[in-house]
This record gives structure tokens, sequence and C-alpha cells, in this order.
């Protein structure tokens, strides 16, 4: 039989760039689990556990808007041969046998005549492969359990029985993969009839069964799975939860190969490398018919789909699952002692394919199994739960949380292990040979497979050169080549000399209030239209700042080699420790042999199609140097040819050759390097990293900074000391460092561990970029408004050039001022600026006068008539109606009450101004934020004691006092530092705020200067005052979409009268992100703009991150909308807002209530400064110091007037349209058209995205008095119920209550302990409430305990044990008669005592990763834990008796650690940035730690901590004090004897 002409013919495979539109459409992250039997017992029982166990981990996932359709859920076994021969047998199928047959299970189309299309054209693929085609058969299903929303889409379900035809083990395994590709192309040629058709698995060894259901009802649905005869080895489960509320059956887990819990952030640059990549793509294992399997991946399919399809290629052409794994999610092998002391050779592997494999990189735990072997593997940086236990009777257990089979008491002599999989860690079940292997014996057998150390002997890794000696341009050269590439006066004096002084990026404040580019009457640089994309809630930023040691620069030059077929040359031949080249790096790359690099000039011919013309030829010339044998091009801009011949701006020439050599199949044989007059900054190389170049030779910044260092000035300068002495070298390699931490931070904020992984990915978004410009150089970039074409592009860069040349009798001798970064005369406009906060105060009457009225107008009427900074200011509102009288309009207060400030911490602003902006808002019945930092407790309580002339004894540095007042945020932030979070804290607030993202600085935490840090301020945040402080970025319990759930359960949980509220910052893709957010059960959706202020912020992040918030708000309701989850939540937008036609623009557009960030600042005396980093705000608004903060102008009144005054405003405004309420308005973006514009540069702006209707949503006042979303009764409701636990709280007497607790009794305690603290505070609780519990602690565990409870936890916990501990005592112990050594075993999960601001907690047993992260004041002793353990600790006691992963100590500021090291490798893991460690050596020391571990043993009679204290006198010598120079001088730390602590390093 001919099967090549069953098979048919397929078009030759063209790669090409995915569209990030269809990647930001789904994601997703979930719950997931293993069970396996290493002596191979086929049992129902595993099937049974699984679905139990899957069953348990129903919060890990969520459901649509209709509360009943699941996200996804399902399990993959072993096919259940016995149960489908019974059925063969029964209904006359013969041939049908382990030994040589197969199943498809398969989701059809519910049209009759659509499905017997799809199987039969399934019946063709399968014949073209030799294969036979039993029967088919219908599984059988439930249906009347399917939710109303997943029913719509649900697929009619068969399962198709394939003979083998003589094809057994991998070979029909193999025939059956190109079955399945082969009918998958089909079904992309006709999707009309064959849409619904979707293959789960088609396999003689595995099966998935899976649909979009809750997981409890998994196996109620499909009833094979009740059947006793469905037998099975291993089984994994999977439990989705989707941002995307669409149904879509084919998504649910698990995959073919593997289930997926996490995101890859890298997932564009992986799908665009591996279109690059395929075509070199061969082994003869497939016999020539690569062709077949392409495209590989498709960008309408998940993260985790896509990584499937390459993870089951790679199996399929031989490699072993474990080396599969290893390759695609790499260990972060570098800075990794243990893995240098136990498996060097393993570096050897992740190095060589590191220039072969981009790393699918962000957080993951992924099970996987090809039939014959089933394991687990966990990104690099550990940032998913996994835990495994095995027992005496072989079986091997993973769950991403204990406690799933309820089984944590009764079982417990069974277990013989515990353990968890650590950062990049694997562990593997051989389910043919009985075996099971861990991480370290995994990594030694995969790396020995090849000689991975003698084939990295080929690869020259180049050590960068020093720089060049002196400048090598004249003044006048110098000065116009900087002019023509786009410099401005203050892009040298405050970036790149900035940069080349400190070595690290400027800081800078406020926010960016200057136009879109697009929209600017100002020419900007090309990379200025391209913003940052970031992670927020489905994905965790990381950080760089004291996580960097799993982050690399490193990248290669040279072609790649062939992924399914390696030998020792497939490597790229050189290999760079950073992008960023110095000129003499530059000029050894272009002579390098092996690389025969081409050097291209990127120049054009002024004129109409003269930039188009220019790219032609580039590209031409790029692809034929690569076709003749280059390995790398370099793109210059050099020389300069005169202002006929400028050049293309290197970003638009990177793209265009990039694109152009994957169009046509070259991409992988060649780098790129860009030698750039224009990139200047840290964002520059990002854009051109992001868009195809391997390496930057940024050639005129490094001249600037030779420049610099030679000037006169500079000389003078580090003769007298104000500088220090500094080379020319010197000054050039601190650029690069600032230029390599820079891009570390860019990574960061997208979760990017590696540049080899950003590389190409085009994280970005483009704002002001046509469609024409997008097609030729930035393919599959999201450009949602239009913009510029080519010609528009050339013009823009004329005006650049054009200034260069001055005229012939003329010379340049400065650069202009162009106003970026502050208010400059002729320079570039500022939405905020001192003529507008004048007109604004005296407006208001600021320090407490009569408002003015009439002053009001001109304050508006300078808002109105401004030039276009914002999106909206593009746009006018319309109406369908008449006017009416304003009298017939809502009042201004029910408007005002709509009103938000924005989250200013209280550190990053003044006392002063922080209380009187809450005073004020409390006034109009708005909610004031109190952003990261705490606030006192005094003013929890209205003030009482005001004076006729408005001041008072309480707050005596207040003006303009009233009795009733109240100082109290109605918001109170919860950010990623916990600065300030305590119990009694929360239940103060009406409303928590979870920040997950900035504006100013999406991707990041905060930060506090050390001079800021006042001790009133330290005393707020429980630190040290005059020590900087570093909030981590928002990744340590809000890391994924189910995290993020926790987190809101949680704080609904300790106090169930606040709402919560999740703050986000716009970008493409945040519809979808706000709807998993509505689905996590939040109260609250606030849309911040990349335009928001902030104290203090790196300067490039400021200006090149997060999105308009127009944007922004418009796809979040829209999406909430079309999801039918709009009437879950309040929409409340933020950033930039001014005015009262600010609002309305705003409640057109979606938003329910409206956030005044900088204005709010500017009512209250703010003369915009813009030195609030620097501690010297001169009115006394952004500083603490004293002698400013009495300068202070504002008042309460200062801010109620202006907040009268926009309410007034929208008044007008909605009489004008004849609407009598904001409610009949708010969403109606057809109210709005865009502006009919005559400038040329934004001729193709295209705001139709704003003004086209979203669709009707409910009424916005009913869903701001909906209540507060209940989570259902609790296991504290229970526990609060208890007639003795409620006289104990309520007359502070002595009681103990014991009870069971399973995985699902989330956030235990939480809610008892804002009970008690709503009452007596923190620690002002006399009683004892004693709390004894048995079984798994669900996730947050002991969260916010206050003084006064005792809890004890027979078992284990999940994540989260003691989250924000505010006093109390926590202590876990295994249970009695364990099979496992508790020291050995980890008992409680990942980031444990996060946030803890007193209490003490005692753990029998290990704990997971970021152990005491940002503990404050909380006293712990553990038995072991993993990395990055006391990291950002400011404070209190962690005795550790076990061993620790690396990077203890990062960041950490205050408090002192005391750890056991019997083997002798602890040194190694320390951080010893800040820190330095030393024996004990005072008896001060001695007492607290020995006092700790002897409360340790008496709590939870640990045998470990008994030993120790039976030989204290020599135990003693074996442990580690860390101490931060905050606890120097300490008694704990300072040895008397000689006056200084000892550092033993």
């Amino acid at each position: 039989m001919d099967f090549g002409a069953l098979r048919g013919e397929y078009q030759p495979y063209e790669g090409g760039a995915v569209d990030l539109n269809q990647i930001l459409e789904e994601r997703d992250a979930c719950g997931v689990g293993v069970i396996a039997s290493l002596k191979g017992e086929r049992t129902h029982k595993c099937v049974d556990d699984s679905l139990s166990a899957l069953g348990c981990m129903e919060h890990r996932g969520a459901c649509s808007a209709d509360n009943d359709s699941g996200d996804g859920a399902g399990i993959m076994t072993q096919i259940p041969w016995q149960m489908l021969s019974k059925w063969c047998a029964a209904n006359g199928i013969s041939g049908f046998s382990e030994e040589s047959s197969a199943v498809s299970m398969t989701f059809l189309p519910t049209d009759k005549g659509k499905r017997t299309k799809a199987k039969a054209e399934l019946e063709k693929a399968i014949a073209a492969e030799g294969l036979k085609v039993l029967g088919w058969r219908d599984v059988p299903t439930k249906n009347d359990i399917v939710g109303p929303m997943a029913k719509i889409t649900q697929p009619a379900i068969e399962q198709c029985l394939i003979d083998g035809a003589g094809a057994t083990g991998d070979e029909l395994e193999r025939k059956l993969y190109f079955a399945r590709k082969n009918a998958e192309k089909v079904r992309l040629g006709n999707m009309a009839d064959l849409e619904d058709m979707y293959v789960c698995t088609m396999s003689c060894r595995t099966i998935v069964y899976k649909g979009m259901l809750r997981s409890a009802v998994v196996g109620q649905f499909f009833l094979d799975l009740q059947d006793k005869d469905y037998v099975s080895s291993f089984s994994i489960y999977h439990r989705r939860f989707s941002t995307n509320t669409t149904p879509k059956w084919p998504l649910a887990q698990p995959m073919r190969f593997l289930g997926h819990n996490g995101e890859i952030n890298t997932l564009q640059g992986n799908l665009n490398w591996m279109a690059s990549n395929e075509a070199k793509m061969t082994n003869a294992i497939w016999g020539g018919r690569e062709q077949e399997f392409r495209p590989l991946c498709d960008p309408a399919a998940s993260d985790s789909a896509n990584l499937d399809r390459v993870a089951e290629l790679l199996v399929k052409t031989g490699r072993e699952p474990e080396e599969t794994m290893m390759l695609l999610v790499p260990e972060a092998f570098r800075n990794h002692p243990d893995l240098e002391a136990t498996v060097p050779e393993a570096k050897n592997f992740y190095q060589y394919y590191s220039g072969i494999m981009e790393a699918w990189d962000g957080p993951a735990l992924l099970v996987f199994s090809d039939g014959k072997k089933v394991g687990c593997r966990l990104d690099r940086n550990g940032l998913r739960p996994a835990r495994f236990w095995q027992t005496s009777d072989d079986y091997i257990y993973v769950a991403s949380e204990v406690g799933v089979l309820n089984d944590i008491m009764s079982n417990a002599p069974n277990v013989v292990k515990k353990g968890r999989l650590g950062p990049g860690t694997m562990i593997c079940v051989d389910l043919e040979n009985g075996t099971f292997k861990e991480n370290e014996e995994i990594s030694k057998e995969v790396s020995s497979t090849r000689p991975y150390g003698k084939w990295l002997n080929n690869i020259h890794r180049l050590k960068s050169c020093p720089p060049l000696p002196e400048p090598t341009m004249d003044d006048v050269s110098f000065i116009e080549s900087q002019a023509r590439a786009g410099y401005a006066s203050e892009d040298v004096s405050m970036i790149v000399e900035s940069m080349a002084q400190e070595g690290i990026e400027p800081t800078w404040s406020m926010g960016d209030d200057t136009p879109v580019p697009v929209i600017s009457s100002r020419p900007r640089l090309l990379y200025d239209y391209f913003k940052q994309r970031f992670a927020q809630v489905t994905n965790p930023a990381i950080d760089p700042l004291r996580e960097g040691l799993v982050m690399s620069l490193e990248t290669t030059l040279g072609a790649k080699g062939n992924l399914l077929d390696v030998s020792s040359d497939d490597a790229p031949a050189v290999s760079l420790s950073s992008p960023f080249l110095f000129d003499s790096d530059l000029t050894v790359i272009q002579n390098h042999p092996h690389l025969k690099t081409a050097t291209i000039k990127a120049r054009y011919t002024n004129g109409a199609g003269g930039l188009k013309a220019g790219l032609d030829k580039l590209c031409q010339e790029c692809a034929e140097a690569v076709q003749k044998g280059s390995e790398c091009i370099v793109i210059t801009d050099k020389p300069d040819e005169g202002p006929d011949s400028p050049a293309i701006p290197s970003l638009l020439a990177v793209g265009a050759v990039h694109h152009h050599l994957i169009k046509v199949g070259l991409r992988s044989k060649a780098s790129i390097v860009v030698e750039s007059a224009s990139a200047f900054s840290t964002h520059h190389f990002a854009v051109l990293i992001g868009y195809g170049a391997s390496a930057v030779c940024p050639w005129l910044a490094l001249e600037t900074a030779r420049k610099w260092r030679s000037s006169t000035k500079v000389e003078k300068q580090m003769s007298t000391g104000k500088l220090p002495l500094m080379s020319q070298q010197d000054v050039q390699r601190n650029l690069k460092n600032a230029i390599n931490k820079g891009l570390k931070k860019i990574l960061s904020k997208m979760g990017i561990s590696l540049i080899t992984s950003y590389h190409g990915a085009q994280i970005f978004e483009a704002y002001g970029i046509g469609p024409e410009l997008i097609d030729v150089a930035f393919k599959g970039t999201v450009s949602r408004i239009g913009g510029l074409t080519l010609d528009e592009l050339a013009a823009e860069t004329k005006m650049f050039v054009d200034s260069a040349f001055p005229g012939e009798s003329e010379t340049m001798d400065k650069l202009k001022i162009s106003g970026m970064y502050q208010v400059k005369p002729n320079g570039e406009y500022h939405g905020n600026n001192q003529e507008m906060s004048k007109l604004l105060h005296k407006a208001i009457g600021l320090g407490g006068d009569a408002p003015d009225a009439e002053s009001y107008k001109l304050y508006e009427e300078h808002r109105n008539t401004r030039p276009a900074t914002c999106l909206r200011d593009r746009l006018d509102i319309k109406s369908d109606r008449k006017p009416i009288d304003i009298s017939e309009v809502e009042s201004a207060a029910d408007i005002a009450s709509r009103f938000c400030t924005g989250g200013m911490s209280l550190g990053a602003i003044s006392q002063e101004c922080h209380e009187a902006i809450a005073v004020a808002m409390n006034r109009i019945g708005g909610k004031s934020n109190s952003g990261e930092g705490g606030e006192d407790p005094k003013r929890f309580i209205p003030i009482s004691d005001a004076k006729s002339d408005g001041s008072t004894d309480s707050f005596p540095y207040l003006r303009g006092l009233k009795n009733g007042d109240v100082a109290s945020s109605a918001i109170k932030q919860v950010a990623s530092g916990r600065f300030g979070v305590t119990t009694s804290f929360l239940m103060s607030s009406n409303q928590h705020e979870i920040k997950v993202a900035q504006g100013a600085k999406p991707g990041e935490g905060g930060q506090l200067p050390g001079k800021k840090v006042s001790p009133y301020i330290a005393w707020l945040r429980k630190s040290k005052a005059g020590v900087p402080l570093i909030s981590p970025p928002p990744h340590h319990d809000i890391y994924s979409i189910e995290d993020l759930a926790q987190l809101i359960f949680d704080l609904h949980a300790v106090n169930p009268e606040a709402k919560v509220s999740v703050k986000l910052v716009g970008q493409a893709g945040i519809g979808t992100v706000a709807s998993g957010v509505a689905k996590a059960n939040a109260d609250i959706i606030q849309i911040s703009g990349g335009d928001g202020g902030t104290g203090a912020s790196p300067l490039s992040s400021i200006k090149h991150c997060g999105g308009p918030v127009e944007l922004g708000l418009v796809e979040s309701h829209r999406t909430l909308v079309e999801n039918g989850l709009r009437e879950r939540v309040v929409l409340r937008a933020d950033g930039g807002c001014r005015s009262g036609l600010d609002v309305m623009q705003w409640a057109l557009m979606g938003a329910d209530e409206f956030g005044f960030g900088t204005v709010a600042m500017i009512a209250t005396g703010c003369v915009m400064a813009r030195i609030c980093h620097t501690n010297n705000c001169p009115v006394g608004v952004a500083t603490q110091r004293e002698e400013l903060r009495a300068r202070f102008p504002g008042a309460p009144s200062d801010l109620v007037n202006f907040f009268i005054f926009a309410a007034e405003e929208v008044r007008v405004i909605l009489a004008e349209m004849g609407y009598k309420s904001l409610d009949e308005v708010i969403g109606r973006n057809d109210l709005l058209k865009q502006k009919e514009q005559n400038d040329p540069k934004t001729n193709h702006l295209d705001l139709s995205l704003l003004t086209t209707s979203s669709g009707k949503a409910g009424s916005s006042k009913a869903r701001i008095n909906q209540k507060v979303h209940d989570d259902g009764e609790l296991l504290d409701d229970i526990l609060l119920a208890d007639a003795g636990v409620k006289k104990c709280i309520e007359t502070q007497g002595t009681h103990t209550v014991s009870s069971k607790i399973v995985n699902v009794d989330r956030a235990a305690m939480a809610r008892i302990a804002g009970n008690i603290a709503s009452k007596y505070g923190d620690d002002g609780f006399k009683g004892k409430l004693t709390i004894k519990l048995e079984g798994a602690g669900g996730q947050s565990f002991g969260a916010f305990v206050v003084g006064g409870m005792d809890v004890q936890l027979v078992g284990e916990a999940n994540d989260y044990v003691c989250k924000s501990i505010s006093g109390g005592t926590v202590s876990i112990m295994p249970p009695p008669g364990a099979g496992f050594k508790a020291e050995d075993s980890t008992i409680a999960g990942n980031t444990c005592l996060y946030g803890a601001t007193g209490g003490k907690i005692f753990i029998n047993g290990r704990a997971g990763e970021r152990f005491a992260v940002r503990n404050s004041l909380g006293q712990t002793v553990v038995e072991g834990c993993g990395d990055h353990a006391c990291e950002y600790m400011t404070g209190g006691v962690v005795v550790c008796l076990g061993r620790v992963g690396r990077n203890v100590g990062a960041g950490m500021t205050g408090g002192i650690g005391y750890f056991l090291d019997e083997d002798n490798t602890f040194e190694s893991k320390v951080n010893g940035e800040i820190v330095v460690m030393q024996r004990i050596s005072t008896e001060a020391g001695e007492k607290q730690c020995k006092d700790l571990i002897s409360e340790h043993v008496e709590k939870t009679g640990s045998p470990k901590g008994k030993a120790i204290l039976a030989d204290w006198a020599n135990m003693k010598e074996q442990f580690w004090q860390i101490v931060p120079p905050s606890e120097a001088q300490t008694p704990e730390a300072c040895n008397a004897e000689v006056g200084a602590v000892q550092v033993a390093r």
C-alpha cells in the first residue's frame, strides 16, 4: 500500500513570528499531582485516590461566571486494558490487546454529520500509517453535571481503538504521532467542519480523561473512572485555573505528555525561535518526514500545550523524559554550591544546551509521563509548591498540597520519606524497572550520556576586552553625532554620565506626565514607542536584586545546531558574558575566524519610499551574507554619510533583518550584533535584544562617557575629592555595569531569568506604530492604536538629523534641552506643572482659606485646553440626549463618594500630608489609601479634642481639624513588603488593597531611601531607622492566579467585613487577567496607568513600562462584560486623573470609582519639585525631615474643596449630556468620539478601541453597594461558635479547644485572630486561647495569629504558614509514630512567616523556600529550609537546626539568624552582600539561641532539639550567627572583649 499517497503532499514550512494577541487570550495556573507504584501494581485504588486528591484541590482552580463550569480538570493513566478488553469482547471486536493496540481519546463535533467527517479523516490518517481502526467506543458520561457555560462547547467524546498491525512500543508511538499530526493538519484546512475535533491522546501506553469540569466531578462525569476494571499503576491529575472564562475543553489538562502548573513567561520568544529552528530539526528516526509535524507550535494554544508539543517531540525522537525536562526547563546552574559539590558535570550539560535551546522560563511545576516513566520537574526559581512522600508499600505521591488524601494521621506510620521539590529539581519513577530517583541521581545519569565537557572546549568564551583609553572624536563631530542620534542634554547628564559615574541606573520620582510619543509635538526615538511588558497575577516578577543568582546575561554568537540530533559542533561558536560590547569587543567579533562576521551599513536615502528601499537593501545584504556562510551580522550606523543618507534607526534595522531572516529560513544560522549610536539606556538595550540583537555596541554612549571623564570639570571634581578617582576604563565599565543591572531588572519584571530567553521574545507593546512598520520589523507585536508609517518615521528621524546640520557657517556647541524629565522652557509639555499647581492652590484656598470657584474655572480651562498628553485628550464626549437642568443631576456628594486617592505610603510622603489626605477623604465619604507602610493605631480613633481654631493635642501638627474627623485610611494596602501589615491594621480597614503592580514601576517592589526611614517610620514598619527599605517584587505569595486567590481568601478570612481590591496596571491582555482576578473572588479591581506617580523608581521604569490607563480600563470592562463577570466587581481607574473631565471620560470607559494620585498631593501643597526621592521636598509633602515638614501648607479642607469642585464639574458635563447620574453613563464608550486631527504624526492614530460599545452592564451603584464576597463557613467560624472560645475571648480567660483540620481548611486561625485583634489589638489580649489541631493545615495556616493564642498542629502544613503573624505561638510537629525522621522531612511549605511582625513559631521538621522573608519581629525555630531564608528580614530571630539552601540573608537588614552547620557547607550558602557570619561569641547570643531551642523542644518534643541541648557545649560551636550591620552592636552579636563583630570571612 502507498502510505505516502494516503498522507498527501504538504507545502514547505515557512517560519514566522507569532502574534502576541493570540498568546494573551489564555493564561492559566493550577494544582497537580502524581501517584505511582514502584512495584508496577495496577489497581483501581490508584485511580480512585487521584480523583480524591483532585477533589481536595478544587480551591486551586476556578469556575466560570455560572459558578459551575470548571476551568478544567483531568487525569492521565495507563490505558485501562482490562476494562476496554471486556468492552471489546462484549461488542464483538477482536484483535485488541495490550501488546499490539492503541487508543485515541478523541473530542468530536456534536453535529452528527461533522462528527462522521471528523472520524473519517482520523481513520484516513491512521490508515496512512499502515494501522487499522478496530472500532469506535462512546465514552460513557453523566452530562447533567456539566456546568451551563461548559455545556455550550461540550464535545462528543469517543475512543478510537487501533490495531498496531505489527508495530509495537516506540515504533507504534511514532506512527500514532504522525497519524495525529496529519489529522490535525486536515482539521486546520477544514475548520468549518472539523474545528471541534481534538485528539486528547493517541497512544499505546497512556490515556487522558479531561474536560471543562470542576475537579470534584471528574470521576462522576466519566463513568469509566468508576469502573473497578479501570486499573493503572500511575496517575497524573490536574486542576486548572484559567483567567479566561470561555470554556475550551482541549485546554484542560493533563496534555499528552505533561501537566503544567504555572506560566511560561518567555512563550513568545520560545515560539519564535522554535519557528526559526524547525527547518534544521531532523533525525534519522523520522525517516525524512519531519515536514509532516511542522509547524510544531501554535500561538493560539496555551503555553502548556506548546511546551507539551516540544517535549513530546523530543521524547518521541529518543530522548529520555528526564533529559527532555532538564533541557527545556534548566536548573539555575550558576552560583549553585550544592550542584558544584554533588553533580558538577551537570553544569556542562546545561551550559552546552544554553546556546541551542532557549529555556522555557517561568514558574512551573511540571508532571510528566511517556507511559514508561512518570516524574516531576520544578522551575529554576522554585515558584510552585511540590511536596512528595513515599510509603512503605512502595508508592510515590506528589502533590501541589499535602493532605489531599486526608490521611495525614492515619497513614503516618506507613510514610517512610517526606520531601519537596526544590528550585530546578526533579524526581522520576521508572515504571518498567520500579526505581525511584531524585534529582542528584537523575542529573548524574543524564549529564554523563554525552561528553558535554569536551564539547564545551569547542566554544570560544570571549572575555571582555579593555575599553578604549581615550575619546576618539573631536568636539564638533561628537555633538553633531549625539544630535543625529536623538540625544538631548538631559539624556547625557541624567542617564549616560550618571551611569558612567555611579554604575547604576538613575533614580527619579513623580511618574511620567509627558505626552505619549505618538501625540507629542516633538520628535521621539523609535525606542520610546515601545513599552516593556511585565508580569502580574498569572505569573510573578522575580527579584534581580536579592535573587540575581538565578539570573544570567550570558549569550552566544553563531549558528545553532540540530536540537533533534546534537553533536559536538551544534552549539554556537562564541559565548559572551553580557550582550554589552565595548568597541574593542566588537573588533574581536568582526575578526573572529569561526563567525566569519559580515559588517553591513544601515543607511537609506531621504525622500518618499527611501526608508523602505533602504530596509529592503539591508535585509537582502544580510541574507546574502548568511547564505555565504557568515554566522554573525554586524548592523552598523557608522560612518556618517551626511544629511541625505541618514542611518536607519537601529531598532528598525535589527527588527527588519531579524524577521526577514526568519521568513527566509536563515535565522538560526547567524546572530545579529548592532553597533548603534542611539542606544544609550537600559530600555534601548532591552528593545534591541528583544527584537533580535544578540549583542549591542553603544559606541556613542561609550564615547560620551569618555568625553565626560576627560572634561575639565570632572578632572577638577576628582582632584578635590568631590568625585572618586576613575579612569577612562572605569567609567566605561560603570556604564556597562549599569546597563547589565538594568537589563536584569527589565527581565525580572517579566519573570524571566535568562537573557537568552528574552532575546527575540518581543515582550513589548507598541503605542503609535502602524501596521506597515509592524509588518516590516515587529511582526507579532501588539499595536492597538495604529500610528506611524515608514515615511512618517523617516520624517521624524529627519528632524533629529537636521538638528545636527545647522548650516554651512554654523557649528553646534551644545545639545538642546528636551524637557523630558523636568519642566523646561521650550521643552516637552508636562501634565503636572507649576502653572497648573498655582492655579489649583488658588482655587482651593490652600492652607484652609475659602475656595474660589472662578479660579477653579481657570484651572479647569488650563487642564481642558492643554496640549494632548494622554489618549483621552484625543477624545471628545458626545451625547444622544438633550441637555437638562443641573438641578436634576445627582449631588456632588454622591459623585465625590466614588473618589479615592492613590496608594501613597507614610514614608514616601510626610505624616502631615498622609493624615490630611485621610481626613479629607473620610469627610467626603471617599476613600484614602494607606500605601505600603502601615499606620499609627492612634489614627483608628475618631478625633474628639478639636479646638475652635482647628488644632488638636492628638494631632498637633495638623490644622483645620473637626471633632468626628478620622485620620485612618479607609483602604489599607497589602503590598509585597508587608510593611506595617499587622492584624489590627487589617481590622481597622474598610477595604484591603493587594498591590500586584504600581503604575510607575510595574513588576518591581517599592523602595524607601534610608534617609527617609526616620525613627517614627521605622517603628511603623518594624524596621531600623536609617536603613533603606526595599520591597521584594510581588512574587512571594501572589506568584500565580491561584495564589492571589489565596491571599484574597486570607484577607476575607481575617476581616470578613472588608472588601478586597486588587491593583493592576494596564497592558495588553489585562482583560484576561481581570477576569481571573474576578474569579479569584476580588471585590474591586483597580486599573492603573503607566503614568502613575512614585516616590522613587528607576528612571527607565517610570518612562518605559506600563500602558495607558484608557486601554487597560476599556479592555478590562469589556472582557468582564463579555465573560459575564462584570457584576461581580467594582472597577476603579487610577493614573493622571486631575479633573471632572477625566472622571467623565473614565466613567464612559467603564470605571465605577476614580483614583486621584499626584493631584491630591498638589491639592495639599505639592509644588512639583520632583525631588521626592532625595528627602528634600521644600514644602514638607514628601519628606521626613522635621524642619521641612514644619513647612507643610495644607489642610484637609483643601482637598475637600478640590474634590467638590471636580464633582461639580462632572455634574455640569452630565447635565450637558442630558444624564442625571454617573450610573446612567458608566461603560458607555459609544458616547466618546475621536477628535479630528491634522498633525501628520497622528494621521493614522486609531482610537476606535476606546469608542466602540462594550455592551450592556448592570448598575454601577449596585456593584459598589454589594456585600463583601463570602467564602462560606470556615473552620474558624465553627471554633468561634464554641461557647468556651467565646467566653475566653470576651473575658480574656483561659480555654483549650481541639479539632481536626484538612487541607481545604485554609487561612485557619485568621478569623479568630481578627476577632481578638478587633477588641484588644495585636498584643493586648491578656487571656490564653489554646487550639489543638490534628491533620493537614491548608494554605496560610496560622496567618495573622495574635498575642494570647497558642496554636498546636500535629500533622503538617502547606505554604504560607504564619503569614503576617502578629503575636502568639504556633507549633507544628509530625504525628506520633510517624515512619519518617522529622529533621529530614518537610512538614511546612514555602514562604513561611512572610511579613511576620511578632509571635513565636516552632517547626519540628523542615520548611520550604523563602523561609522568614520580610520577617520583622517573629522568632522561630525550624529544622532546615530551602533557598532564600531570611530574605529581606528586618527584625526577629531565626534558629535553623538543619541544612539550608543557598542565598541565606539576602537583603537582610535587621534581626539575627542562628544556623547549625554540621557538614561545613553553610558558608557557601550565605549572601554576604549585607550580612556577616560569625560564631556565637556572647552570653546574650548564646542565651537567645539556646532558650529558643529549649522552647522548641518543650513545644514540639523535637528529637533533634533534645540532642543539641544534651551536647550543647560542642553543638554551640557548630552554629553560625548571621548579623546585619544594624545588629552589630547589640548584646547578642557584639563581642564585648573586642568591641566588634567577629567576621568569619
